[in-house]
């Protein structure tokens, strides 16, 4: 017996007879050389039932680019998100006097055009606002002109154009290039060129019905400005409460380049711009 255990590998030890007075048969050592019943192999999991009405859609082409750019930009660039809340009632009377001009007959003049002037002249007093991280060489690069990024949403999905060295126009030609950006984009014309070296950007949630967000870095710049819906809001203006139009901004950068003081005052310029047009004499 212990021959047959040795040459089975069996542990006599280990084993409890079943013969007579507990005595370990050849039937036991055979028995514990074949070992334990195999267990059944468990089923392989039934693949997920579809949903009634399930649609997959392939991502791809400017979609899955922007996905990528997205995701590479969130885990890249440490975000910091500041918001203020303003009172635009100035500029929104500002903005019906300019649209009656006859100069401005043919392009659109909407409440970004006063967004979009009020980054520019800010950018101009912070011009580290519009730089941008170099990992390569560990370097800040400090832009020499505002190539002004407009987030669009497309039937292709999100796209960014920008107009190049915006801070040259006068207020008529950035209503004219907003106007043709918009339009070029919507119709899915924007060329790959109008998308490149966007160094800050805006994106207009407002005309969603949305108030604001956290908006996410465009890939290689350091600050994104999120401009919400005009809403009439009470407001205390002059010691009193009164209906105001009010709005909300909120300025993510990339806090390895703009710092939370410079990224503050950055956000307070534009919307003491917005709040009081006049102060762009004075910028």
């Amino acid at each position: 017996m212990r021959k047959l255990a040795r040459d089975l590998g069996v542990d006599l030890g280990a084993l409890t007879g079943s013969g007579a007075g507990g005595v370990i048969t050849r039937e036991d050592v055979t028995a514990a050389a074949s070992g334990p019943a195999a267990a059944p192999a468990a089923p392989a999991p039934a693949p997920a039932a579809a949903t009634a009405g399930e649609q997959r859609i392939p991502v791809k082409g400017v979609r899955r680019a922007t996905a990528a750019a997205m995701v590479a930009s969130a885990f890249t660039a440490p975000h910091v998100t500041e918001f203020l809340t303003v009172d635009v009632t100035r500029m929104t009377k500002l903005r019906s006097r300019v649209a009656a001009r006859p100069e401005f007959a043919g392009v659109k003049v909407s409440p970004l055009l006063f967004v979009a002037r009020a980054l520019l002249l800010a950018a101009r007093r912070h011009p580290m606002v519009n730089s941008s991280w170099d990992e390569a060489a560990q370097e800040i690069v400090v832009h020499g002109q505002v190539n002004l990024g407009i987030a669009a949403a497309t039937p292709r999905g999100l796209v960014v154009p920008n107009v190049k060295d915006a801070g040259r126009l006068s207020l008529v030609e950035l209503a004219g290039a907003l106007t043709a950006l918009t339009e070029t984009a919507r119709a899915g014309r924007t060329a790959p060129a109008d998308m490149a070296g966007g160094t800050i950007t805006i994106t207009n949630v407002g005309v969603f019905g949305v108030d604001t967000g956290t908006p996410i870095l465009n890939p290689g710049e350091s600050a994104i400005l999120a401009f919400g819906a005009v809403r009439e809001m009470p407001w205390v203006h002059k010691g009193r409460i009164a209906v105001r139009q009010v709005t909300q901004l909120a300025l993510s950068f990339d806090h390895r380049v703009i710092d939370g003081e410079l990224g503050s005052r950055f956000l307070a310029d534009v919307g003491a711009l917005l709040s009081d047009p006049g102060l762009a004499l004075t910028f």
